[in-house]
């Protein structure tokens, strides 16, 4: 069964960090997406770019509004995901959990409904 690991971060954190810190966080995630791929659980993966470049559109009465930025305001932001393939949801949270954003800031698992 797939699953959506979405990864829900505070933005401004990465500017906050030396680039030493920087680094260990790219290794962290590097080393976790080669073990989703070593397990033949990684689907698809992605960074997305920050919350400020967004688009929302949102239709009410018939009328649809585009808003620039995210229509959202929160402590963390989406950013990323992981698409797994994982036996079941136990499954799934193992992987969530090892995931770094867990240490940092939310990862959601959602399981995918196949259409």
């Amino acid at each position: 069964m797939q699953y959506l690991l979405t990864l829900y971060l505070d933005e401004s954190g990465w500017d906050r960090m030396t680039p030493e810190q920087q680094q260990q966080g790219s290794a962290a995630y590097m080393a976790y997406t080669e073990a989703l791929k070593s397990a033949g659980a990684l689907v698809n993966a992605n960074r997305l770019k920050p919350s400020a470049t967004a688009t929302t559109l949102r239709t009410t009465n018939g009328k649809t509004q585009v808003l620039d930025g995210p229509f959202v305001e929160s402590k963390e932001q989406l950013a990323g995901y992981y698409l797994i393939d994982a036996p079941d949801l136990d499954a799934a949270m193992q992987w969530a959990g090892r995931c770094p954003a867990a240490q940092h800031g939310i990862v959601e698992v959602r399981a995918i409904w196949a259409m």
